[in-house]
């Protein structure tokens, strides 16, 4: 895939189908995530890969849950406390993280979405998963039961 075309073309999937998603896809895009960059290459991310009742603990913790319970495989990404030496930096870092591996999932031929409103109950979810480590998003991912849409503004109207 060209990378305008990955750029361009991924959309966030909220559905799903039933197939499964093999470990070598998963492992594919926890590489994509480990090679964003990151200040003093302090990679401050950590994953985990939640797949059946694990995946489906965190359910209750967002209104998105049923996005979660319809996806077959969800990634966790953290914060590494004990890796930070610039929270900002270290944060866009693992925002740079979530984006490669958003673009890889799309390479791939499968459809994710960022969840982010999970935050509003991070410590629960954290608990749920006995971690150390600050959530900072919730991948869900899969074979696409949709086409994903969304429109962009166009890029004068972003200018400052």
């Amino acid at each position: 895939m060209e990378l305008d075309d990955a750029l361009t073309g991924r959309r966030s999937i909220r559905r799903f189908t039933e197939d499964n998603v093999g470990e070598d896809a998963v492992k594919a895009i926890l590489e994509a995530g480990r090679w964003a960059p990151s200040g003093l290459n302090n990679q401050p991310w950590r994953f985990r890969v939640l797949r059946g009742s694990e995946k489906d603990s965190l359910v209750e913790c967002t209104k998105y849950g049923h996005i979660i319970e319809g996806a077959p495989v969800c990634i966790c990404v953290f914060l590494e406390g004990e890796e930070v030496y610039d929270r900002t930096k270290d944060m866009q870092a693992v925002g740079a993280c979530i984006q490669n591996m958003l673009l890889k999932i799309h390479d791939l031929g499968l459809g994710a979405v960022w969840l982010g409103e999970i935050l509003n109950q991070r410590e629960k979810v954290e608990e749920i998963l006995d971690v150390t480590q600050e959530l900072m998003a919730v991948i869900a991912l899969g074979v696409p039961a949709e086409e994903g849409g969304s429109t962009r503004e166009e890029l004068t109207d972003l200018m400052v």
